[in-house]
Parts: structure tokens; C-alpha cells; sequence
């Protein structure tokens, strides 16, 4: 659910700070939540970048990198069931006045920390992007959280880094809700659809202020998958009029292969050749054309494995049941645009075909 938090009263961290206090205490007395949280950006939506410095790490350039920047009130975490892998996540603890932290995924540990403890070093968010960031003082790194696909589903998670709402500075804090209004965040053990409607009107009731968009997040994420769900249907059905125009291809070569040797058919049979006899062989020279066809394709496949990737989610481009599925029903496919004119040349009486001109 998002609310705008505009005016002049909420140019204080504080007030932000009370105010998502109060809202989550109210929240947490629907029967059936687990979980509220508060942040300025919803995965797959929009997500932050800023960079960061290191610090006492020599720099070569004015940052030492880039990361998703997302601040969030303590139950963020178990909202999205992101696991906490090292340290500790964001606490009640961290408010203003107490030192700054900052909380990162194992994507950002892995690439800047490869060989060292992450736990032991502090960042500078920001000073390179905004003045305002120039009064964040420097962030103690005191977790690592689990990887989330924060842009699409498609596309690898990012470095991110998480920051709770009660220690942003007031300047910074203005510059977020100028920007974005933010969003809260429940998990509950019921059905959305059913519990939606009453918990906007307790956040209305405890906060004053309206909500809106209020949605689950599998419509999140089917929004967010819309445009490569119609890429895909659109390549299914390109797929299935290439795999159309094959059969029809195959099946119109043969029958005109077969109706050109008509002659060669008819002394074959006139010398003894048996119908069966005659059948097997049409049927084995389309298949070899047929399986040079799948042999040539699944190397080609595996080939442009990389590429393909890019259009798959949760299913890898080698998958074994898609590359022995697929090959499967193409041979079918030749296997039946072949049969059925072997089986009319069967059907050709011998004397009619030396006739054949």
C-alpha cells in the first residue's frame, strides 16, 4: 500500500519515524499479520542506485561502486522472507542517535568482498551523487541478507544495500519522499484480496492519511513479467507456425519426391520389390533429412544457450526435458509428414507407374 507523506511536517525524520511506529503497532493487531514494514521502494518496481565508497579502501575513481539503496523499518526482512545469512538485520535498536548501519545482500559480499569479512568494514553512501548525502555519516556493515531479483524477474539480483528509516538524515530524508511516496508492506496467513480493504482503512484510521495502489505482490510480480509473458506467447506462436510450415514443407517435398520416382517406384515393384519394402526406404531417406535437421538444430540450441537465457526465468536454456521434449515431437512431426507418402506409394500398381510420364 502506498501513502504520500508531502508537506513540511514530514521533512523531519522523526515524525516519519513516529508516524510508521504507530501505523505498524496498529497493523499488528489485524488478526492473521505476521509481519508490516515500511521502505521507499517495492521489488520489481523501483528500485534505487547509489554509490558507495568503502571506507579505507584505496579508490581509483571517485566510488567504489554501485548498489541498490533502499531504506526500510525492521520487519522488511520478514515481510519478504529474505533470509539473513551472516550478522544481524535491521532492529528496533537502530534509531537516530545510535550509530549508523547498513545491511547488504550476499550479490554485493561476494563482489567487493571476495576475499575478506564485509562485517568489518563501514561505507559512505551517496556523497558522490547528492549533497545531501554529504551529512550521512559513515554506515557499519553489520549483516548479509539473501539475493533478490529487485529489477525483474528475468535479470540477476544487484548489489543492494538496506538502511533503516530512522536513521536517515532530515535532508535526505525530504529528498526521498519529494521523490517516491512510501510503500507499506504486510504479510499475512490469509487470502490479500480478503484482508486488503480493512487494512488500508486501519492505516487510513491510525496514520490519517491516505492509501492507495493497494495491491499483493503476485500482481507485482505479473506486472513486472507482462512484457516477456507476451514475448513469450508471441514466440510459442511463432514457434508453432515454424514447426506448421515445417511439417507442410517436409510433407510437400516428399509427396513431390515420391511423384518424381514414380517410375523408379513402379519397376522396384514390378521386379519384386514388396510394397513394405518400398515404404521402409521412402520413410528412411526423409527421416535421415529429418534427423540431420534436429542434430543441426539442438547443436545450434546449445550454441546460443546464452542468448536464450536471457528470455527464460527459473528455467535453465539446457534443461533436459525441453531439449529431449522438443526433439521428440519434430520427429514426430517428420515421421508423419513422411509416412503418409510412403504409405500412396504402397499403394501404386506396377503397371501404372511404367505408364508414369
Amino acid at each position: 500500500m502506498q501513502m504520500s507523506l508531502a508537506g513540511r511536517r514530514f521533512e523531519k525524520t522523526s515524525e516519519v519515524d513516529r508516524l510508521v511506529c504507530s501505523g505498524i503497532e496498529d497493523l499488528h493487531s489485524v488478526p492473521g499479520v505476521a509481519a508490516v514494514a515500511v521502505s521507499c521502494c517495492v521489488p520489481l518496481e523501483t528500485v534505487w542506485q547509489l554509490p558507495f565508497v568503502i571506507e579505507g579502501r584505496p579508490l581509483n575513481a571517485r566510488f567504489h561502486g554501485f548498489a541498490g539503496w533502499t531504506f526500510v523499518s525492521p520487519e522488511y526482512f520478514d515481510a519478504f522472507k529474505i533470509s539473513l545469512l551472516r550478522g544481524r538485520g535491521i532492529t528496533a535498536r537502530d534509531i537516530a542517535g545510535s550509530p549508523g548501519v547498513v545491511v547488504i545482500n550476499q550479490a554485493m559480499a561476494r563482489q567487493f568482498w571476495p576475499d575478506s569479512d564485509p562485517l568489518k568494514d563501514q561505507l559512505i553512501i551517496g556523497r558522490a551523487m547528492r549533497p545531501e548525502y554529504e551529512k550521512d555519516s559513515p554506515r557499519q556493515i553489520v549483516g548479509i541478507v539473501g539475493d533478490i531479483r529487485d529489477v525483474a524477474l528475468s535479470r540477476n539480483p544487484r548489489p543492494a544495500m538496506y538502511a533503516p528509516i530512522s536513521q536517515l538524515p532530515d535532508d535526505i530524508n525530504a529528498l526521498n519522499l519529494r521523490l517516491l511516496p512510501v510503500a507499506w508492506i504486510v504479510r499475512a496467513g490469509l487470502e490479500p484480496r480478503s484482508i486488503a480493504p480493512g487494512l488500508a482503512d486501519r492505516l487510513r484510521h491510525a496514520t490519517a492519511l491516505p492509501v492507495k495502489q493497494v495491491r499483493s505482490m503476485d500482481q507485482i510480480a505479473s506486472a513486472s513479467a507482462a512484457l516477456t509473458q507476451l514475448n513469450m506467447v508471441l514466440m510459442t506462436i511463432f514457434g508453432l507456425s515454424a514447426l506448421l510450415l515445417a511439417a507442410i514443407g517436409i510433407y510437400g517435398v516428399m509427396t513431390y519426391s515420391v511423384e518424381q520416382r514414380t517410375r523408379e517406384i513402379g519397376i522396384r515393384l514390378a521386379v519384386g520389390a514388396g510394397a513394405k519394402n518400398v515404404r521402409d526406404m521412402i520413410v528412411m531417406q526423409g527421416m535421415r533429412i529429418a534427423l540431420a535437421g534436429l542434430v543441426f538444430g539442438f547443436a545450434a540450441a546449445l550454441g546460443l544457450a546464452r542468448l536464450l537465457q536471457s528470455f527464460l526465468f527459473g528455467v535453465k536454456p539446457w534443461d533436459p526435458v525441453v531439449l529431449l521434449v522438443v526433439p521428440a515431437l519434430l520427429a514426430a512431426v517428420s515421421l508423419a509428414s513422411v509416412w503418409l507418402p510412403a504409405r500412396r506409394a504402397m499403394r501404386i500398381v506396377a503397371v501404372e507407374a511404367l505408364r508414369y510420364e
